[in-house]
């Protein structure tokens, strides 16, 4: 009977225990004790669940999950060796919120605000773009350009390679099935580098990339001429072979050289040549070739220029209070593990919770239907619900990271009755159109208040990026926002 359904309607098993690692020593044997390939690491999730419900990973029968690790999502910098080591739960909203980062790795911190929505950024992890090696992945042509590494354990030991050697091809690595990646070392730029990412995406977020790339520039210090020189560089480009590919003949055009229009020109045009772009379902090979010479042409006159730090908007939202995890349960959780979590102010205990997504435990398990399923991938918003302060999409998070969380979905928004000023302003605008997508709308709209009380219109946009209304009814969407940031007299 199966052959005769589409591949999106056939069910694949899903692993059936999850375990919340509370370090990594812990994850690493719980890893090592599945060699077969039952137990597998999640940190975001947001490759990972797709990959299981489409069955593309088969066979896992525990989900170690690392997100609750204490450390892991630290950023710490070296500073006399000008290096950042981002812990394996580092995600791109971390990134995006570190002012060290955005000053001195700047590619990386532009390359993980063009990654999906705030919800996604939230939750989707740097060490997880790696691991997945996919092409199109934004932030390792950043990473490649500025010469990162990443270091590799095992409960037999660890190793330490740069990011070009540990990806292998197409969706491969070196990562052995007992390993984790517990560090990523990214050199930081100094006073005479400079860098930038750009990317061309089909729409302007939640986009998958047509093609991206990072150039970073490294300008002569001789007191003998104007500073303009080249004395190194680095160009990275993505979504236009299997792996991000780095271009060494349009780099050695650059080395010796003035940054000027002439330079620029010959290694734009050099960068063209140097490759051979796929042909996709989001653009041909010979649009993607044009488009690459023209991208490095930019991205190169916006380094001699220096004006690499003009498009990074002030105070990203982020969607997030930036709470720090709750506490893993202690116990391995299987389907007929009661778990408890404080959904909406009260505490709620419930089985169910492994093999499922947090979407389909609040709504099957705990009766809480607001929240809305539209796309099952993390494309829609429908979803978004407050996890431990931080806005996600529940359809990507395993039901099991509940236990012991703190939760908010759209139900909880009211008080004492009362609605929560984005719902009523939602009224008020006509902001609700055929209803489907509000529930994502006002929760995120909610986070991004409690972030930003006073957002500027350019801020509701962004921290609204991720949510999706089929009915195209974001004017007023936005403008319900907007309205309900005004204090409560202005809003009447």
């Amino acid at each position: 009977m199966t052959s005769h359904l589409h591949p999106v309607q056939v069910h694949h098993p899903a692993p059936a225990t999850y375990l919340a690692a509370r370090s990594i020593d812990q994850a690493l044997h719980a890893l090592a004790e599945g060699l077969d390939g039952s137990a597998r690491l999640i940190a975001g999730g947001s490759d990972l669940i797709l990959e299981i419900d489409r069955g593309v990973r088969r066979g896992i029968a525990t989900l170690i999950d690392i997100s609750r690790i204490t450390g892991a999502s630290d950023i710490t910098v070296d500073a006399e060796r000008a290096v950042a080591h981002l812990g394996p739960m580092v995600t791109h909203a971390d990134v995006i919120s570190s002012p060290v980062l955005v000053a001195t790795a700047l590619p990386l911190a532009q390359a993980c605000y063009e990654v999906g929505s705030p919800q996604l950024r939230n939750r989707a992890t740097i060490a997880g773009n790696i691991v997945t090696a996919s092409p199109a992945n934004d932030t390792i042509s950043a990473l490649l350009a500025l010469g990162a590494s990443v270091t590799l354990r095992s409960i037999r030991g660890s190793r330490t390679m740069s990011v070009e050697a540990f990806i292998t091809g197409f969706r491969t690595t070196q990562l052995a099935d007992d390993e984790m990646i517990t560090d990523i070392a990214v050199p930081l730029l100094g006073d005479r580098q400079r860098g930038v990412f750009v990317k061309l995406g089909n729409r302007s977020a939640q986009a998958i990339s047509v093609v991206h790339l990072t150039v970073v520039v490294a300008f002569d210090s001789n007191g003998n001429d104007d500073g303009t020189t080249v004395r190194d560089a680095r160009i990275a480009i993505g979504s236009v072979a299997p792996t991000v590919v780095l271009l060494g003949d349009a780099r050695d055009v650059l080395i010796g050289r003035p940054l000027d229009g002439t330079t620029i020109a010959a290694a734009s045009a050099a960068a063209e040549f140097a490759v051979r772009p796929i042909t996709d379902v989001r653009a041909t090979g010979e649009y993607r070739s044009e488009t690459v010479r023209v991208m490095v042409r930019r991205a190169l006159e916006v380094l001699a220029a220096n004006r690499q730090s003009e498009s990074w908007p002030p105070h990203p939202p982020r969607l997030s209070g930036r709470d720090r995890p709750s506490p893993a349960p202690s116990e391995t959780i299987t389907g007929s593990t009661e778990i408890s979590a404080e959904v909406n102010g009260a505490e709620v205990r419930a089985a169910g919770a492994a093999g499922v997504t947090l979407l389909d435990w609040l709504r099957d398990r705990v009766g809480l239907v607001g929240t809305k399923e539209g796309c099952a991938e993390g494309e829609c918003g429908a979803c978004t619900v407050i996890l431990d302060g931080a806005a996600v999409m529940s359809c990507l998070v395993p039901a099991g990271r509940a236990a012991g969380a703190r939760i908010t979905t759209v139900e909880g928004l009211a008080d004492a009755g009362r609605m929560h000023p984005i719902q009523a302003a939602f009224v008020t605008c006509g902001a609700v159109q055929c209803g489907y997508c509000t529930p994502g709308f006002v929760v995120a709209g909610s986070a991004l208040l409690a972030e930003c009380p006073n957002p500027t219109s350019a801020q509701i946009r962004q921290g609204l990026s991720g949510n999706l209304c089929r009915c195209t009814g974001y004017n007023a969407i936005v403008a319900a926002v907007g309205q309900a940031s005004l204090p409560e007299e202005s809003r009447r």
